[in-house]
């Protein structure tokens, strides 16, 4: 077990600070891992987490790798977990940028919103609260929640560039003089991103690796699975050196410790979509609460993963899951049977 905010140094320049797993029932939220690097005369910081003893961890990495005389600080996506002490961008005491993904503004500026409309796509999946209940209850574990600073822009207000790293092509924008990369990649939800530190070789998966099936309504399953082969082809290429991510706590070093992280996912996201079918198969209705059932056993025979493998997320990913193979629910009431619409206009 790793301690909130404990510090996992890559090299000289460039820290991993550790978060922890959401506990809702201890009051303990998750935070996500952030990185901290020093390129040139710049402090890179990705991603901030939430509570005060993780800020002050961030400080004390920002510290280890200086000196710095400006800094740059990036957000990977919206969620709480990794947005919440943004404005420590305005404490630093140089003259600093705070880059945030576009399409999640919303869900920053009104998290409670966002999570009540994930957790209504779930009811009579699984046995939980009423969904007008459970979003705020669980946003308010992020606190204190500052997704914003002063200096905070979007990164879609800058010109977007062809990114050509080894055989690989994205899109996406570089600071630093081309140091730090930032790809756009949209899989977990619709603003993410994932970083390229240049000079270091370290990719920042952030929380694209966070389980092969996405939980979150605006999730793209193609998106993730493509970002997953993409970083493995980089790693096998020699154009990355180092694999980080938002939530497995760990710092994976060279293709023979990545690939295979990689390619597990990967495996996993096939795995489970055969455990689907088979909890679909037939032309009888699917009963939901029996699905995700199911669905949670093909999961655990995996080996899980993720951020949250509990009960409200999984049955997150079964929905997604369950769309995925296009069924859709038959009626708007919670537990309704789900079923393939007919193929042909008519029927």
């Amino acid at each position: 077990m790793t301690g909130l905010g404990e510090l996992a140094g890559i090299d000289g320049r460039t820290v991993l600070v550790l978060g922890q797993e959401l506990d809702a029932e201890r009051g303990q939220p998750d935070v996500g891992n952030a990185l901290v690097h020093r390129a040139g005369d710049t402090l890179v910081v990705v991603d901030t987490g939430v509570t005060g003893a993780f800020r002050a961890a961030l400080r004390e990495a920002a510290d280890r790798v200086g000196p710095w005389s400006r800094a740059l600080v990036l957000t990977t996506h919206g969620h709480p977990d990794h947005v919440a002490n943004n404005d420590l961008a305005d404490e630093l005491g140089v003259p600093a940028e705070h880059w945030v993904p576009a399409p999640d503004l919303d869900q920053m500026r009104d998290p409670d919103a966002y999570w009540v409309r994930a957790f209504e796509r779930v009811q009579g999946m699984a046995p939980l609260p009423d969904p007008a209940v459970a979003g705020p209850a669980l946003v308010s574990l992020f606190r204190p929640y500052r997704p914003f600073a002063a200096v905070t822009r979007t990164y879609e207000e800058c010109p977007l560039e062809r990114i050509r790293i080894g055989s690989a092509r994205f899109t996406g924008w570089t600071f630093a003089d081309g140091a730090v990369r930032v790809l756009r990649t949209q899989g977990h939800c619709a603003g993410h991103v994932i970083v390229h530190l240049r000079d270091c070789g370290v990719l920042h998966l952030s929380d694209e690796g966070n389980g092969a099936c996405g939980a979150m309504a605006d999730a793209d399953q193609l998106k993730i699975q493509t970002t997953l082969g993409a970083v493995a082809l980089l790693f096998e290429e020699g154009e990355a050196e180092v694999l980080t991510d938002g939530h497995t706590f760990a710092v994976r070093r060279g293709a023979e410790a990545a690939v295979p992280f990689l390619d597990g996912r990967l495996e996993q996201a096939t795995a489970l979509q055969s455990a689907a079918l088979g909890a679909a198969a037939g032309s009888a209705p699917v009963r939901p609460g029996e699905f995700t059932s199911r669905y949670a056993e093909a999961f655990a025979a995996t080996g899980g993963g993720g951020a949250n493998p509990n009960a409200l997320f999984l049955a997150m990913m079964a929905v997604n899951q369950l769309l995925a193979l296009g069924l859709r629910p038959e009626s708007p009431d919670p537990g309704a049977p789900w079923s393939r619409p007919p193929l042909r206009l008519g029927d």
